[in-house]
């Protein structure tokens, strides 16, 4: 087991659990990426209701709540990553302020009824980003709520204007991207 630590925020420099270096299904996001991230939104964390898709360990819903998120929901499939989400959240004290889902994005989405978000996180395995998946989450955005989806390269992203959905923004981290989504609010 390794681990990470929260960054910013109420639970700054706390570490979190995080799986064995060499793990193949589960990378949470770096903490340099994770810090231009949250630099950038600032505000719009400060009591938002926060998804983290594809949660891994958790660290960035956690992050979120850290630096003044009101409730996260977490969803996460995998088993060894949920564990330690699980452990991650007990650590801190955060249950309250915290939903964990353990199953696959799909599956959530088809048998749950949902809140709207303003804030979602969708990290998806870069193996295998599963747009058509992460596309379904833009129907749980408020209006003027914003997605961030990272992934490799400068590879296809869900083109979903006609929707109300439009990119704002861009970032590049060596080989990870963060592509910043916001639903227009007319």
């Amino acid at each position: 087991m390794s681990s990470i630590r929260v960054i910013s925020g109420r639970f700054g420099g706390r570490k979190l659990d995080a799986p064995s270096e060499g793990n193949t299904r589960t990378k949470p996001m770096g903490e340099r990426i994770r810090n231009a991230l949250f630099n950038s939104i600032g505000a719009e964390i400060q009591d938002a209701r926060v998804l983290d898709a594809f949660a891994g360990t958790g660290s960035v819903g956690i992050e979120a709540l850290s630096r003044g998120a009101e409730f996260v929901t977490f969803v996460e499939r995998d088993n060894v990553a949920g564990k330690i989400l699980i452990n991650n959240i007990a650590a801190l004290g955060l249950k309250g302020e915290t939903e964990i889902i353990r199953t696959t994005i799909n599956n959530w989405l088809e048998t749950s009824q949902h809140e709207l978000y303003d804030v979602i996180f969708a990290d998806p395995p870069y193996h295998d980003v599963q747009l058509s998946t992460v596309s379904k989450l833009f129907a749980l955005l408020k209006p003027n709520g914003l997605m961030v989806l990272s992934h490799p390269g400068r590879g296809e992203v869900p083109n979903l204007i006609k929707l109300g959905i439009v990119v704002v923004d861009n970032r590049s981290y060596g080989n990870a991207y963060l592509t910043f989504f916001r639903r227009r609010s007319d």
